[in-house]
């Protein structure tokens, strides 16, 4: 660095800058010394003085005025040492990105959840997942069945937390728990707080169930024509949620089905409601992961099943093991 530099002429080639390029041009234009720019990025000064004449070659452009005794940024210098900076910065962030991928529970993970799942589970959910894996960022969404595997299928959401058995192919299942449903009706139904209820009870009853599109609806009207209920039976369909659901029961309008994840939620706040117990086996549904079939965080969400079980032991249900997994593609009432 003797001689006063002589800079590139001619047209600009379109040659495409190298990153080790870019770099050292950053960092030429940070420290405005060829020495100290070199030693901050591991680099030899005619490494570094190479790399910056061939970015401006590469581009056609001057970016640094030379002299013997300082090195200084020409006007087309001081704008691209910006936009130097922009793509450096972003190629950072595009490693940090790429190493979290590679690490378990790291990143986003895209959870939808069921109404009549969400309220009851959600807690659990979210105690473990903020203790056991705090870097992981969670991200619910609350939607009807049909909604969540459109989004699943569509790459929107990661992982459902839902009713099975699905029935959908491309969809694999880990199971978590089973729930019992239980009878709620207004104080002073004749079966109000009764244990051994035969499921033939509901063959008359006057039911309340959840609209069009909730799982839960037809599970319940599957558990009742089980029971025998025939297809012209009174059934009341007037709520969107559970909550709703059982203050139409307070109130004498008729009797519903409940999980029992949701019995204290909904049940507590009101001394007109009662339930009561189904005689073995008691009607009840699934509760499971689900996630596309080869998805590359398969095992991730093997262990987050995994775990997921042993919190919900404290639940009113009986976990699943994992080894007693609900087929895909099969017949099912929780689409």
């Amino acid at each position: 660095m003797t001689s006063p530099y002589n800079p590139p002429r001619g047209p600009h080639r379109g040659k495409q800058p190298s990153f080790s390029q870019l770099r050292a041009f950053a960092a030429v234009a940070e420290h405005l010394h060829f020495r100290d720019a070199a030693a901050a990025i591991g680099m030899s000064q005619p490494a570094l003085s190479g790399a910056v004449s061939s970015l401006e070659e590469a581009l056609g452009v001057q970016l640094l005025e030379r002299t013997t005794r300082k090195v200084l940024l020409s006007p087309a210098g001081e704008r691209l040492a910006v936009r130097a900076r922009t793509v450096l910065d972003a190629v950072a962030e595009l490693m940090e990105e790429a190493e979290a991928a590679q690490a378990p529970f790291t990143g986003v993970l895209r959870l939808g959840v069921i109404p009549t799942v969400a309220p009851y589970l959600l807690p659990t959910v979210l105690r473990l997942v903020h203790r056991r894996w705090p870097e992981l960022d969670l991200q619910v969404h609350e939607e009807q069945t049909s909604s969540l595997l459109d989004g699943l299928a569509a790459g929107r959401l990661d992982l459902l937390l839902l009713a099975v058995p699905l029935g959908v192919p491309g969809i694999t299942e880990l199971p978590l728990f089973d729930e019992d449903f239980v009878l709620v009706t207004p104080e002073g139904h004749p079966l109000a707080g009764r244990d051994a209820i035969p499921r033939e009870a509901l063959k008359e009853l006057r039911l309340l169930l959840l609209d069009e599109g909730h799982c839960l609806r037809d599970q319940a009207l599957d558990i009742c024509r089980e029971a025998g209920r025939t297809e012209g039976a009174e059934v009341t369909t007037t709520a969107a949620g559970l909550a709703t659901l059982v203050q139409l029961v307070a109130g004498g309008l008729g009797v519903t089905l409940l999980p029992r994840t949701a019995v204290t939620v909904e049940t507590a706040r009101n001394t007109a409601l009662w339930t009561g117990g189904f005689a073995d086996p008691a009607p009840s549904r699934r509760i499971a992961l689900a996630m596309r079939t080869g998805t590359a965080r398969h095992a991730e969400f093997e262990e987050l099943a995994e775990a997921l079980r042993g919190a919900m032991e404290e639940l009113p249900v009986r976990v699943v093991g994992g080894g007693d997994r609900s087929g895909t593609g099969g017949p099912g009432s929780g689409a």
